[in-house]
């Protein structure tokens, strides 16, 4: 129709060489707000951080407990970095590391993503700024900004889509006010997922811009663009991999319903394979990435369309049974290349994920200790629904609603009819699949979440200031004139935000004004004992997310630590947690030497845990792996024993001689214990005094 081709030329004015005054103001105009929402979303996400633990104003031991969990492991590195005594001895050290896993020298610039801090260490060393600002400022400054550049991105996203940049400006103000769902960073700043969403949705937003019709002059720097940001998504997360391998399946479903031409195709597919390649060169041939599956189902899709060049010809049932035909030799090629790969690898580091996966769906075992880890967490479980209990609060769901029911019925409808343009264009069909997709990952799995909730305000922004969705709503009231045409795309966003200034602005402005205050003495205590009390060069035992803050905190060595993407690790892990277990003294003795740990961190939260129900606590994890039955009421099953040792955690502070010879208490508080271990000529001392 006149109005929709009228319509796509206002949407690509700029983009496609209108440089009129009226465009290039209005454009400016839309570039700016973008930049002033974006800025916005940072300067509040900083604030939630400082008032919540007064971060300003805390010691440094207390700011570095902060970062919880894994989040300390890798801040540790930056810290490292910037205590070496130049940037070449810090790449020395982090290539050569002997202090993350004892006994153990790896290199963690192949094992785990931390390019970006040192990447920060590195400018913060050159730049003059030292004086200015404290280098952990400096470290959560950047990753606030990158919250800046999410939200520009999906404002982009969302602009290009629906032609209006006021489109953007609702997109900004949902991911503003659904905080809670859209992202977590005020309290996992270091989280990978916080560096690399903002790449993945500045890939989103250049890959909708390379999709659009009619796109001549900035092609080819669309295809430079979208290979930047995936190679910088997938340099900072380890799960990467899985995220391109649902894209790619995005992709894959485009092309079978001929949304894509075969060059756009082609040109995705090795946009993605050629990111993924360079952060494998980047990480000293990280053998991980090439036994990914989507590198496995991206061969196997360009070889069997190479050889299947008739998939797109016939009648609708001939070319249904050619899809599934095709699809058919795909997945068996992806399977077969993927296996064949792994086997000549030896590759074994990212079997937990396909048993966590095996045992969600009830196709694995529910014993397996790797698996259940991840399995009894909330933010592995399936999405709760008081999450779109929030979203519909803010009015994000049921535009989101309307606007994916609407554009999936366009889409079935083209491909049935085997239209390639008409009813959908392809950067919107992009963008349905993609939240699609995404969509039921986060169902199915609450923490990824993050990734479809900042997409899904960019759709539903799309869908009230899109031309499309109202022509066609319009139409079907027989109302469809320019005017109400024009008024309602533009007086109905304005319309929502007005409501949701009077309906939330007032609430956030409380939210920035309540203050808190980090407290958590006991975590303190036990730092400031560690650092003072123990060799430098001690070796710690514990749970994983302890002995991440222990090596930022005192820079002693660990025996295990929370990034899980190794078999090894995996295993002394499970080890190491046999101090939670019943177990025997000399056995869990046995144990820490092996790992070569002097000292062994027990923690009151874990030893007798209520958080988790039963079944779910780590020493009910620990029983099972082990075949003992569990503690507390409740069923066991039938083939679990009864240990003949009491729960180690728990007996130790008994202080009897059986435990006396093999472990010293040095320290304790309400929280911690620690015992340092007796090494072998000790306790031969030990044992033969207990024998006189």
């Amino acid at each position: 129709p006149p109005s929709r081709r009228e319509g796509l030329k206002q949407q690509g004015a700029v983009l496609t060489g209108d440089w009129s005054w009226g465009a290039i103001i209005w454009t400016s105009i839309g570039w700016s707000v973008s930049v002033g929402l974006g800025l916005l979303c940072s300067i509040n996400m900083a604030t939630l951080h400082e008032n919540d633990l007064w971060f300003s104003n805390i010691k440094e031991v207390e700011r570095e407990i902060s970062f919880r969990t894994e989040c300390g492991l890798y801040y540790s590195y930056y810290k490292q970095m910037l205590q070496a005594p130049s940037i070449q001895e810090g790449l020395s050290e982090l290539i050569h590391d002997n202090l993350t896993e004892s006994k153990r020298t790896i290199n963690l610039l192949q094992r785990m993503n931390i390019y970006q801090e040192v990447f920060l260490s590195v400018l913060y060393r050159l730049f003059p700024i030292q004086s200015y600002l404290e280098p952990i400022y400096f470290y959560i400054y950047t990753v606030f900004s990158l919250q800046a550049v999410y939200v520009i991105a999906l404002y982009l996203t969302a602009w290009l889509l629906s032609g209006s940049w006021l489109a953007g400006t609702l997109t900004g103000v949902w991911y503003i006010l659904n905080r809670v769902d859209t992202t977590r960073v005020e309290f996992t700043i270091s989280l990978r997922e916080n560096w690399s969403l903002p790449f993945l949705a500045l890939q989103v937003a250049a890959i909708t811009c390379y999709l659009r019709p009619h796109l001549t002059t900035l092609q080819q720097v669309m295809v430079w663009l979208m290979y930047v940001t995936t190679f910088c998504f997938c340099l900072t997360w380890q799960f990467n991999q899985f995220i391109l391998l649902v894209q790619a399946l995005i992709i894959y479903t485009l092309d079978c319903v001929d949304f894509l031409t075969t060059a756009q195709v082609t040109t995705l597919y090795l946009v993605q394979v050629s990111g993924l390649l360079s952060v494998w060169l980047l990480q000293f041939c990280n053998s991980m990435i090439l036994g990914s599956l989507v590198l496995s189902f991206i061969v196997s899709a360009l070889f069997i369309r190479h050889c299947n060049t008739g998939l797109k010809t016939g009648g609708l049932l001939l070319r249904l049974g050619k899809v599934v035909l095709h699809s058919s030799l795909v997945l068996l090629l992806t399977f077969t290349i993927n296996y064949l790969t792994k086997k000549a690898l030896q590759l074994r580091s990212d079997e937990h994920i396909f048993k966590f996966i095996k045992s969600k769906f009830g196709l694995g075992p529910t014993r397996d200790f790797d698996a259940s880890l991840y399995l009894c967490e909330e933010a592995f479980g399936v999405l709760p629904l008081d999450t779109l209990e929030r979203l519909a609060s803010t009015l994000l769901v049921y535009p989101y609603v309307l606007t994916l029911l609407l554009l999936s019925g366009v889409f079935v409808f083209s491909a049935l009819q085997h239209l390639r343009e008409g009813a959908l264009r392809p950067d919107v069909a992009y963008n349905l699949l993609h939240t699609l997709f995404f969509g039921l990952l986060a169902f199915s799995t609450m923490r990824m979440k993050y990734i479809w909730t900042g997409h899904m305000c960019a759709l539903a922004a799309y869908g009230v200031c899109g031309m499309e969705l109202w022509t066609l709503l319009l139409s079907a009231v027989r109302c469809n004139t320019k005017l109400l045409l024009r008024s309602t795309r533009y007086g109905v966003p304005l319309l929502i935000m007005a409501c949701l200034y009077y309906k939330f602005w007032p609430k956030m402005i409380e939210e920035l004004s309540e203050l808190r205050e980090f407290y958590d003495p006991d975590t303190v205590e036990l730092m400031t004992w560690i650092s003072t009390k123990t060799p430098k060069q001690a070796v710690f035992a514990g749970s994983m997310q302890l002995l991440a803050g222990i090596k930022l905190c005192t820079g002693r060595v660990l025996t295990n630590h929370p990034h899980y993407e190794d078999k090894d690790l995996r295993e002394r892990t499970r080890q190491v947690y046999q101090v939670y277990a019943r177990q025997a003294p000399e056995d869990v003795h046995d144990i820490l030497l092996a790992a070569g740990a002097d000292y062994v961190v027990l923690e009151n939260s874990i030893c007798y845990e209520r958080r988790h129900r039963r079944g779910c606590r780590l020493r009910d994890l620990l029983d099972l792996a082990n075949g003992h039955i569990m503690d507390g009421p409740g069923e066991n099953d039938p083939d679990l024993v009864p240990s003949s040792h009491p729960r180690f955690c728990d007996a130790i502070k008994s202080d009897l001689d059986m435990y006396a010879a093999f472990f010293t208490r040095t320290f304790h508080n309400k929280t911690f214990h620690v015992c340092k271990i007796s090494r072998p000529d000790v306790f031969c001392a030990c044992v033969e005094r207990i024998r006189h």
